[in-house]
């Protein structure tokens, strides 16, 4: 028989039967939608959360450490490249070292000490961080109040919430949430603020020597922005509460809680940074820029580093939703076996007269294989399409209640072509092994009995 027979054939027989047919596609239809729904809803969450990653500044980050501090030794990297004493200073050098690597866009301090702001007449003693102005777009600052730094090198600055309350009187009793930071914001965006900081320099005619002098300075600033937290606390350094833009605060040569060590100069005179970050082209250079640095002999650490857990909770969490997905598909298989059995008692005479002007049981067989076959794909089809709707239902209502809580929308649900690809497989090799049984039993009827069967 020719497969084109067989198809024909195939198609006829199911419009004959057209109701219960329909409800077994509708079933195959039913989990395939399941299997769509769930799978899609993974994908999207994953996705959501590598764009947050992107988007945040610190998927494409490394954090470079000396290995000299011991603070910051990374024990993970002890038998790596040099040891402390062999490795080099974390200085100017090795800032345009590491600046000038391949995929590394820029490479600057973290700069963050604990210092005073007087605000209103009134002093108040918290910790203040450098950012670069590439954190223009980070999503660490999404939904600030007011706006970023103007310049590179402006003299503003932007205070955290909590610090925002504070300069106004206001106290959290440790409960920070319950802060509005469109409130907060309103009275202190646009006012000024003074910075004090101490600036360590050489004694006169010491220059070299292990003198120094301490001389303290008062900046003015301006506060241009409310955010809600640190952007860059994600890395385990301490959460600062004002921000000024990094040239700004590398100007000023203030001075660090690491420049009581001996070690904060190195010979040639050059400061030395405790951490510096590399801020990388793509994400996907992080890991060469990683070995790169490391190389140099210094110790590195980035949010990749720190995902791979994630990424396993993701593979982890697909692989369930795949499974309590196919659970529906495989309920509907059962549907398949049941309507092609029917099919068979229904169709003995049509399979005896078949059988007996020269069908084989390879012919029969394969009609039986190719109903199964059309079952699937059309169920397949129609499931897809009922995944996307239901993957489209959840990410509205998803964004109707995060707008009612104040957030920004976001898109959780995602149908890659590979995912149409394999629903469309998965349902058609699911109802191919569901008609074996019912195809098997069809071949093997006896032509005089089937066509005896009344």
């Amino acid at each position: 028989m020719k497969f084109s027979d067989s198809i024909e054939l195939a198609g006829r027989n199911l419009r004959e039967s057209v109701l219960r047919n329909s409800l077994t596609t509708l079933g195959i239809a039913v989990g395939v939608a399941s299997l769509v729904a769930m799978l899609s809803l993974g994908i999207g969450l994953q996705r959501l959360a590598s764009r947050r990653l992107e988007r945040s500044g610190l998927f494409d980050t490394v954090v470079v450490t000396s290995r000299r501090d011991f603070r910051n030794f990374n024990r993970g990297q002890e038998n790596e490249g040099l040891s402390p004493e062999e490795s080099p200073e974390l200085d100017e050098a090795a800032r345009q070292k590491i600046g000038n690597l391949p995929g590394v866009a820029e490479a600057y301090p973290d700069l963050r000490f604990v210092t005073e702001f007087r605000y209103d007449n009134k002093a108040h003693l918290t910790m203040v961080a450098g950012l670069a102005f590439s954190a223009k777009n980070s999503d660490g600052f999404e939904g600030m109040q007011g706006r970023f730094f103007s310049a590179p090198n402006a003299r503003e600055a932007i205070v955290q919430k909590t610090f925002a309350a504070q300069l106004e009187g206001r106290t959290t009793k440790g409960r920070p949430e319950e802060l509005n930071l469109s409130d907060v914001s309103r009275p202190v965006l646009g006012q000024p603020i003074i910075m004090r900081y101490s600036e360590r320099v050489a004694s006169a005619g010491e220059q070299g020597a292990a003198f120094y002098s301490v001389l303290s300075h008062e900046l003015p600033l301006t506060v241009v922005g409310v955010t809600e937290l640190d952007p860059d606390s994600v890395r385990g350094a301490g959460r600062a509460r004002v921000f000024l833009p990094e040239n700004l605060l590398e100007s000023l040569h203030a001075m660090q809680s690491f420049d009581f060590r001996d070690s904060s100069r190195s010979g040639s005179g050059q400061p030395s940074y405790g951490t510096l970050i590399a801020r990388v082209t793509s994400a996907t250079k992080v890991e060469a820029v990683e070995q790169a640095v490391k190389k140099l002999g210094f110790n590195t650490f980035s949010i990749l580093d720190a995902t791979n857990s994630l990424r396993r909770f993701f593979a982890i969490l697909d692989l369930f939703l795949g499974i309590f997905g196919s659970l529906a598909l495989t309920v509907a298989s059962i549907g398949i076996v049941n309507t092609l059995v029917m099919a068979i008692l229904e169709r003995r005479r049509e399979i005896g007269i078949m059988k007996a002007i020269g069908a084989s049981d390879q012919d029969v067989r394969g009609l039986f294989f190719t109903e199964a076959g059309v079952m699937g794909l059309v169920g397949g089809a129609f499931g897809v399409a009922l995944g996307w709707v239901i993957g489209r239902v959840i990410n509205f209502g998803t964004n109707v209640y995060l707008s009612r809580q104040g957030f920004p929308a976001e898109h959780i649900w995602a149908v890659p072509g590979w995912l149409v690809a394999f629903a469309l497989t998965f349902a058609f090799v699911i109802s191919l092994i569901s008609g074996l049984y019912p195809a098997s039993r069809a071949a093997k009827l006896d032509p005089v009995q089937a066509l005896r069967y009344e």
